[in-house]
């Protein structure tokens, strides 16, 4: 009987990658095959920023299937990474004392694009007024502003999609009470998106593991924004949301350089840490000529259960400070509301759970003002 090791290479070599046509252990995309006792795998595959990042799918689904295995994690990696290094005369050849000698050699380096290289954005007239929500520091409820907005403009009749560009915690999914694999249309060959709430959702969080962190570098996070928008089916759509991670890093810049973005919605917290934050955040759009159409400060005050009177917990006035230095509007502020967290935890955005709430209606006035400001007639 084949041991593990050969029925993981054999499943392995059926998975092709579209753009070489070579199976991925024939193309030395796999590396470090780690197997246990009772049927655990993990591999790192080798995904370049030419390649489709749906082969991560592929791959795990390829070794799920073989008998015995009872747990797969695929660790996709830059093949920059593995570039050959030279060797002192007379070193034994790589990969001599590895249990997987197909597995060995290295491949050919993948060069780094430098800056002469970057394309031009590519204009998706399909995809509407494409709007990044973004945020300088982690935790300010950007998830919640994206996924109340989105869900307010569907409601109205709007063609709204969202797009998960949060690689390292992909939460939209969970945020919209939706899960389960990206199909592939067959006679398109392009991506389709899953809808909850009448939005469509493409998320990172729909191609990796639960509990599978995403350290990845900036190339392989350039490839996923890009094929996030050119190799999904949008079909038409007035708005796609794109909720950004935090910080001024890969995935923002990645946007940037892979489309024509309209404009930012900046989140903050009155704090005055996510307050500077923040304002770096915006700093980052202006430099690369994205317009900032507001501020949205969220948990704005907390209405006391025993008075009714609105308790600022997190301090006042950051988001309007914020907007007044930026020279744009606050476009609202979202109270500390305890069922927008339960809502988002169940699935069910607060617009829609709670539509008659002081919060849901302040989103959706949220709502309101991104479309004045992106330019799109109003509906009410």
């Amino acid at each position: 009987m084949a041991t593990l090791a050969e029925r993981i290479e054999g499943a392995l070599r059926a998975v092709i990658n579209p753009r070489s046509g070579a199976d991925v252990v024939s193309a030395e995309m796999i590396r470090d095959v780690a197997t246990t006792t009772d049927g655990k795998v993990r591999l790192t595959l080798l995904l370049a920023a030419t390649d489709d990042a749906t082969l991560v799918r592929s791959v795990r689904q390829a070794v799920e299937r073989i008998d015995g295995v009872t747990d797969v994690r695929v660790d996709p990696k830059d093949p920059a990474e593995f570039a050959p290094k030279p060797k002192p005369a007379g070193a034994p050849a790589a990969g001599a004392s590895r249990a997987l000698p197909i597995m060995e050699a290295q491949p050919q380096s993948a060069a780094r694009p430098g800056a002469g290289s970057v394309p031009a954005p590519v204009v998706y007239p399909k995809l509407g007024k494409i709007i990044a929500v973004s945020s300088g520091k982690g935790g300010v409820g950007k998830s919640t502003i994206t996924t109340n907005v989105a869900v307010a403009l569907a409601k109205r009749g709007y063609r709204v999609g969202v797009m998960d560009a949060d690689i390292y915690g992909p939460n939209i999914p969970r945020m919209l009470g939706i899960a389960g694999h990206l199909p592939v249309d067959n006679a398109t060959q392009k991506i389709v998106p899953l809808e909850a709430h009448g939005v469509k959702v493409v998320s990172l969080g729909f191609l990796i593991e639960r509990d599978q962190p995403a350290i990845w570098r900036g190339p392989i996070v350039m490839k996923i924004v890009t094929q996030f928008l050119r190799d999904v089916d949008w079909g038409q759509l007035d708005v796609l949301l794109v909720d950004m991670p935090p910080g001024t890093g890969d995935a923002q810049l990645s946007l940037v350089q892979a489309t024509q973005v309209s404009g930012a919605v900046i989140v903050t917290t009155p704090q005055a840490v996510a307050v500077g934050d923040a304002l770096r955040g915006a700093k980052m759009f202006e430099r690369v000529g994205v317009p900032v159409y507001g501020i949205v400060e969220n948990m704005s005050w907390f209405e006391s259960p025993d008075t009714g009177k609105p308790m600022a917990i997190f301090g006042s006035g950051g988001g309007q400070s914020l907007a007044d230095e930026l020279g744009v509007p606050l476009l609202g502020h979202v109270p500390l509301y305890p069922r927008i967290v339960q809502s988002g935890d169940d699935g069910t955005p607060i617009v829609a759970a709670d539509a008659p709430s002081a919060a849901a209606k302040a989103l959706d006035a949220i709502a309101t003002k991104v479309l004045e400001r992106a330019g799109i007639p109003i509906r009410q």
